[in-house]
């Protein structure tokens, strides 16, 4: 990939071909969610609560119960519990997993409370309290994403040093839910609150219940289906698909500022397991616009689609955990990095309001008027 014709690196290049892709612009979703409103005044009107996620987060839950149910004394190690976990369980667990990132902007009621309830249920098949946890690095993800030492879902340098090979990948693709779960809190180290302490009771006790009535295989079938979620699952490609730069970019070393523009760090999708994700596959239009839900997120792209169309995309997920894998050119380090301030202190983050970023009563109560 490195053509002699292309301009010669610099010094740090040659002493460390591995770096994220830095920039010391800030990230594009909020430039672009102006521009938007501008030329398409009416999309605000598409933001605040969707009534409907309730009751699939309803449903998810029952159907996840009911499985559990009836596996409850099915060897673990068969096919029948494997092939219902990866075909249903994982499935409805990622179901969940977006239940909980749309409830987080308050998306699904009026009230905040009522969503943080309503993501404290959607949390009970995941087996493990997640939903408070979730919350607060997400919106600091919306708020920072790509800046060093804020965005965790940026991967480590540990990480990508120490997986950047065919087989370093495919342990990192199979185990990914682990990561996720564990690199916040090596990262940036948030306050336990009251609500993490009633996630975690009622998780709990929700886990006795199961295991105390159904056994121990019912409880198994609920982690054994979180972690097939974010596993090697055709929904789980939308964790790489999302932020990972999939344009053949060089790495631009941190030390060598650039002003110029970053390779475009969100790529959207639009294909069938949508159905299955609350829709966040359109990754553009949901940064762009996170108080709006997810079932008007296709309007928004119908409405703007001058502003979306010529945006990178994935046209599959499974090819994107398969691209990742084998690709060269893609790795953990395919990543649009920035530093919490630039080298003459300029703040990289975007200005992100909470009222862009969340459902809030300013924004309940704004007149619906352009």
């Amino acid at each position: 990939m490195n053509d002699p014709q292309i301009s010669s690196p610099g010094p740090q290049e040659l002493t460390d071909p591995h770096d994220w892709l830095w920039t010391y612009q800030e990230e594009p979703h909020r430039t672009r969610r102006f521009q938007i409103i501008k030329a398409h005044p009416e999309v605000t009107k598409l933001c605040g609560p969707e009534p409907l996620t309730k009751y699939i987060v309803a449903f998810v839950v029952s159907l996840q119960v009911l499985c559990s149910y009836l596996l409850r004394n099915t060897p673990i190690l068969s096919w029948k519990f494997f092939f219902t976990a990866y075909v249903i369980g994982a499935t409805a667990n990622q179901n969940l997993f977006l239940a909980i990132h749309e409830i987080s902007h308050n998306l699904a009621f009026k009230s905040p409370i009522a969503n943080r309830m309503l993501a404290v249920f959607a949390n009970l098949p995941i087996g493990l309290p997640y939903s408070a946890a979730f919350r607060p690095y997400h919106l600091i993800h919306h708020k920072s994403l790509g800046v060093e030492g804020l965005d965790t879902d940026l991967p480590t340098r540990l990480e990508a040093l120490f997986l950047d090979t065919i087989l370093g990948k495919a342990f990192f693709c199979t185990f990914q839910i682990l990561f996720y779960a564990l690199r916040p809190m090596m990262v940036v180290q948030l306050p336990f609150t009251k609500l993490h302490l009633f996630n975690v009771i009622v998780q709990a006790a929700f886990d006795i219940v199961i295991i105390k009535t159904f056994g121990w295989h019912s409880f198994t079938y609920y982690i054994f289906s979180s972690f097939l979620a974010g596993s090697l699952h055709p929904c789980a490609g939308h964790f790489i698909a999302e932020h990972y730069v999939f344009e053949k970019s060089k790495p631009s070393p941190q030390n060598a500022v650039n002003e110029g523009p970053a390779p475009p760090e969100t790529y959207s999708y639009y294909g069938p397991l949508n159905f299955f994700t609350y829709n966040v596959g359109l990754h553009n239009e949901h940064h762009d616009f996170p108080a709006i839900p997810w079932t008007r997120l296709h309007t928004l792209r119908n409405i703007a689609s001058e502003f979306y169309d010529p945006l990178p995309q994935h046209t599959s997920w499974t090819y994107v955990i398969w691209q990742f894998i084998f690709d060269s050119d893609v790795s953990l380090w395919s990543r649009v990095k920035r530093e919490q301030k630039s080298n003459t202190g300029r703040q990289i983050s975007a200005p992100w309001t909470n009222e862009e970023l969340e459902v809030t009563s300013d924004l309940l109560h704004k007149p619906k008027s352009t």
